[in-house]
Formats: structure tokens, sequence, C-alpha cells
């Protein structure tokens, strides 16, 4: 207990967008973040200012110079600091009542002990054998997954136990093999599935440079990231992984939904007659752009 700390006080001020007994009810919810740079520490630290009791987080990496512009952890005091460690010491001085658990590079032998606890799971990674092992369990474990296309617009999507998981649904070439047993080949195509399905359902393609989109597609750069759409997308998983602990139906799916800010606009998947129609023409768009030089 940290001396003038109250959680009655520390959250008064969300009472009215949600109940005092729906407040008691995050403050004894857990959820497990999984990834703690950039959407998935945004999301993380609405999460922590929303009163949760228990976070568990997980990260394999420490801050780099180049995550100052978009991670919220992320300051010229954590370069070189393990992201999992950090963000969790900044977490804990915003609600010291909070129970915070912290893994490396270890989580996924002790995923199965951290999904006996939690209630939610956020995919903060942007590695396919990680999210592969995230939805497994899930799935196998009857917990929802909340997640976010690699998009140039804000995004988020929701997988429940009996949905479609994303290597199901976007076509991925692991299905049947072990999470742990991916190629370079099969991250190359999963990463291009996606593509084509935020190509297909959303205007992304006209709020991004698409030579660069092209090179990162094409393995030839580092994805791009921006403070205000990164830090969107986690709020927009923060909303949703509330929304999930309250038992609330925000009408979020597995195919998830865009955000554009531009118009702005809630850009929600094309009818599937007309995904059909366009996915061989942008399966052609992306091809050329990635060969182009």
């Amino acid at each position: 207990m940290t001396a003038g700390f109250s959680y009655a006080e520390f959250t008064t001020r969300n009472i009215g967008f949600i109940s005092e007994a729906e407040q008691q009810k995050l403050k004894g919810s857990c959820v497990f973040v999984c990834g703690t740079g950039g959407m998935g520490g945004a999301a993380l630290l609405s999460l922590a200012r929303a009163g949760i009791g228990h976070l568990i987080i997980a990260d394999i990496d420490t801050f780099e110079v180049s995550n100052l512009n978009r991670q919220v952890f992320a300051s010229t005091d954590t370069i070189g600091r393990h992201k999992a460690e950090a963000a969790g010491e900044a977490i804990k001085k915003i609600n010291p009542e909070m129970v915070v658990e912290v893994f490396d590079q270890s989580w996924p032998s002790a995923l199965d002990r951290i999904a006996g606890k939690a209630a939610v799971i956020i995919n903060g990674t942007d590695d396919l054998s990680a999210s592969l092992l995230l939805y497994r369990t899930g799935r196998a474990r009857g917990i929802p997954v909340v997640d976010a296309y690699a998009s140039p617009l804000p995004s988020v999507y929701v997988t429940r136990p009996d949905d479609a998981m994303p290597e199901e649904r976007l076509g991925y070439p692991t299905v049947g093999k072990a999470w742990d047993g991916v190629t370079k080949a099969d991250r190359d195509a999963a990463f291009q599935a996606e593509a084509v399905h935020v190509l297909v359902h959303s205007s992304s393609r006209h709020h991004v440079d698409l030579a660069a989109a092209g090179e990162v597609a094409a393995g030839r750069r580092s994805r791009m990231s921006f403070a205000p759409m990164v830090i969107t997308t986690g709020n927009l998983m923060a909303y949703e992984t509330i929304a999930l602990l309250l038992d609330q139906r925000t009408g979020t799916d597995n195919r998830g939904w865009f955000f554009n800010p531009y118009r702005p606009a809630v850009e929600r998947p094309r009818p599937a007659l007309v995904a059909a129609v366009l996915r061989p023409i942008v399966k052609r768009f992306l091809a050329k752009m990635m060969s182009a030089p």
C-alpha cells in the first residue's frame, strides 16, 4: 500500500462511463498483454489507468532509440531496458495496488499457467509464431484474443474461442504446423495474406507511401509505424478488452474494422462477393508493389 493512494479516488472519474459495480469487476479482472511495445504498450497503459487489478505482461525485446517515435513506455531513461520490466514498473506507479506479473522470452513455457488466470489475451506481438501460440491457446482455453492488423489505419478485431483464427480466416500456410516450427516462407506468406486483407477491406493504400509499403511487404525494410496510428490502435484494443471483461457487446468480431481518421469514418469488411472480385486484383497490385526497385 502506498501512502495517500486510494483505488476509489484513483478511479473516481471513471464512474459515469462505467458503474461502480463495473469498476469493481475491472479491479478483480486479469488480462494478459503479450508485447508491451507499440500497440500492446498503448493498450496496457489504458488498461492500467482504467483500474484493471491484475495485468500479466510479456516481451522478448529491449527498448531502442527507434522505439521512441511511438511506444508509450519508451524514453531516454528506458533505452536498453527490457520492455516488459520497464512497462511493469511504470504501471505500478499508476496503481501500486495492482498485481503485475512480468515475463521475458520464457513466457511460452508459462502460457498454460497464464491462461489459467487471464480472462482476455491481447496480442501485441509482431511475430507469427507467438501469434499462433496465443490464438491456439485462446481457443483451447476458451479465452478471447484482441488484436489489430498491420495496417496504416488504426484497426481492431476480436477472435472469440469459436471464431476462425487468423491463420484459418486469412489462409496462412501454418494450419496443422507446430507454432514453433514455422519457416521464413510461412512468415512471408502470412504477412502478405494479411496485407491483401488490409488492402481489400480498407482504404489504407491512400494513406501510406506505396513504394515504402512494397519494400516492407517484400522484407526489404522494417515496418513503418506512426505514433497517432499505433496509440489509437492500442486504445481501440483497450476498449474491446474492457467490453469483454464487462460482458458488453461492441459489434466487433474476428474480421474487425478500420478507423479512418482522415475522412473520418469506420471502414468495415466488404461483402464476401465484392471481396472475392477484388482479391486477385489486389494480389497483382501487391506483387507489383513488392517487385518495384
